[in-house]
């Protein structure tokens, strides 16, 4: 990780060098003298690149200082050639302008040693932030690298017999069963980006300026967006900080410890926060795969989400304000943590705490051990556990009842669901899609890419496309007393028609419609299907956000069409967990 550190702390410390001397120079030829020189040449090159042409001023020119008659060449603080803005080549064409005049160009001479001259001693700003975007991105990326490498834990040996038993004491961060949350780290992370971001962002008002006033090229007024996502960074900074000093280092105790697939995943929060009975705080437990997709420099780390439940966990008195105690049950079957977390592919679990509160709302995620252990909560009260489902269950009903339409009909009760399901994740891809197809036209139109901006605004029309249809579709649910029907609309229009005999229904089964991810949460949105003894189906709900709203959703539904269904022998509750009252279950629970 050194070896691969190090050229990027050099690039870093380079173009500080680069930058502090630029400055130096700036600073000490302040006191230098005034001085009219003749050109003897003057200029400016031309050379070709890959990708660019750079352009580089050049003179040589005599003067006369003290008596002494000296040449020099240097022309500007920064030496070499580059693109950034006309400098250059304004500077040579005026300065080939002033020889064919047979005009003198002013030079300033250091009065301690006449031999050092030069014409332009005013700093490029433009040049300056140019380089600080490469001063703090590669430097920063170097230095974090390095501070990561030289301050990580010694490798553990994992073949040794006591991890064999207990293969999480391999991470550092769970050795005991209270876990930390990566809200201090997550602090932090939002200032240094921030702080990256506004950094490479604070030089691109003063070029669209330049850009709009010297060549009315209005287009480039687009590059103001990036000070402002720097304000939002910075926005987003303080909230973080604003949350960790509130809530303070708010550690779970899990019990048991580890988490259990199979069993319990469980325990207690302490939160230094006054107790309030009306205030309700959503836990959300996920299993992730984290996996690593593209190749070369397109390989990217992405996060897919296998199985999430939600509950609100139980709040009461505690000795630092409020204590919050939790237990979710784990079915057999689900991939346990790495404790390592290395490598192109791996699992892991985490717990995620929110609650809206006056002032800044608690939002901590947790990375905790989950392992095939079928362990069982020791020290949490069923009686608490119970009443946080029943909340859990109290929520999940009034929320799918916000998401369906029942009406009552000729034959009976009918289930509509109405435009606007997954409203913000696909208002979101709908204005992308459009933003890509735009740029694809642009490029094809504007700059003549007829292949690649066609490629690329396709794409665009049909992420855009295909959100707008997920927006702007709606269903409905009926039954004539021998069928239950699905009548599925676009903007008003039926598309699609469906029929499942009454008399033909196996079984209700809930499968992922769409996965969502914002930062390190995620969300599982679930449609709900019937089932006949033929293995057709037939979607009756969708929209339903977590596992709670999808068991909510199917009892409801069986309930509204009038459906007789039993409790799978399958989700039969294991000993010591608490029996809930289900009306509808499958064998996929």
């Amino acid at each position: 990780m050194t070896l691969f550190a190090l050229p990027f702390f050099g690039v870093g410390v380079w173009m500080l060098w680069s930058i502090g001397s630029t400055f130096h120079d700036a600073w000490r030829m302040q006191d230098w003298d005034p001085v009219p020189a003749r050109l003897i040449t003057a200029g400016y090159e031309t050379r070709s690149g890959d990708d660019s042409d750079t352009y580089e001023a050049y003179a040589r020119y005599a003067y006369q200082y003290r008596g002494q008659a000296f040449t020099g060449d240097r022309v500007a603080l920064s030496g070499g050639g580059d693109n950034i803005g006309d400098y250059q080549t304004d500077l040579g064409n005026r300065l080939s302008g002033l020889r064919a005049r047979g005009e003198p160009v002013t030079v300033w001479v250091n009065p301690e040693a006449p031999r050092e001259s030069i014409i332009d001693r005013d700093i490029r700003w433009g040049l300056a932030g140019f380089k600080s975007i490469f001063l703090f991105v590669f430097g920063g990326i170097g230095l974090g690298l390095l501070i990561v490498t030289w301050t990580a834990p010694k490798e553990k040996d994992a073949s040794l017999a006591q991890y064999q038993d207990a293969p999480w004491l391999l991470n550092d961060a769970w050795q005991t069963p209270e876990i930390r949350s990566g809200s201090k780290a997550a602090m932090w992370g939002a200032w240094i980006f921030a702080a990256l971001w506004n950094a490479i962002s604070s030089v691109t008002p003063f070029m669209a300026y330049r850009e709009v006033v010297d060549n009315q090229n209005y287009l480039a007024l687009v590059a103001l967006l990036f000070p402002l996502v720097g304000i939002g960074l910075l926005t987003w900074a303080v909230r973080r900080t604003l949350e960790w000093r509130r809530f303070g280092p708010a550690p779970v105790t899990l019990d048991p410890f580890p988490g259990s697939v199979g069993g319990h995943v469980g325990g207690t929060i302490d939160l230094n926060l006054t107790y309030d009975s009306t205030a309700k705080f959503q836990l959300t437990l996920s299993n992730l795969h984290s996996y690593v997709s593209g190749s070369g420099k397109n390989r990217s780390r992405k996060e897919a989400a296998k199985w999430q439940d939600e509950l609100v966990a139980h709040a009461e008195p505690g000795s630092r304000g409020t204590r919050l105690t939790f237990r979710f049950d784990v079915p057999d079957g689900l991939d346990e943590s790495d404790a390592a977390q290395e490598g192109d592919s791996y699992f892991l679990w985490r717990r995620n705490l929110r609650a809206e509160l006056p002032g800044t709302d608690v939002d901590r995620d947790y990375e905790i051990p989950v392992y095939a252990t079928a362990r069982q909560s020791r020290y949490l009260s069923d009686r608490a556990v119970q009443k946080s489902r029943q909340e859990q269950t109290a929520i999940s009903d009034s929320k799918v009842r916000d998401i369906v339409r029942i009406q009552q009909g000729p034959m009976g009760k009918s289930m509509f669901y109405p435009m606007g399901r997954y409203l913000g994740p696909n208002l979101v891809g709908t204005l992308i899609g459009a933003v890509f197809a735009g740029a694809g036209w642009f490029l094809v139109v504007q700059e003549g890419q007829t292949i690649f901006g066609s490629l690329f605004g396709g794409v665009g029309a049909l992420v855009a496309l295909g959100a707008f249809y997920m927006m702007t579709n709606s269903l409905e649910v009926s039954q004539d007393g021998t069928s239950v029907n699905a009548v599925r609309r676009w903007l008003g229009v039926p598309v699609s028609r469906k029929s499942m005999r009454r008399s033909g229904f196996a079984r209700f089964r809930k499968k992922s419609s769409m996965k969502t991810q914002s930062g390190g949460k995620h969300v599982i949105y679930y449609a709900i299907s019937m089932i006949d003894h033929d293995g057709n189906k037939m979607v009756v709900g969708e929209g339903f956000r977590g596992e709670s709203e999808a068991k909510a959703a199917m009892r409801m539904i069986a309930q509204e069409l009038g459906l007789r269904v039993e409790r799978d022998r399958s989700d039969r509750p294991r000993a010591g967990a608490p029996v809930f009252d289900e009306d509808v279950l499958t064998a996929d629970f």
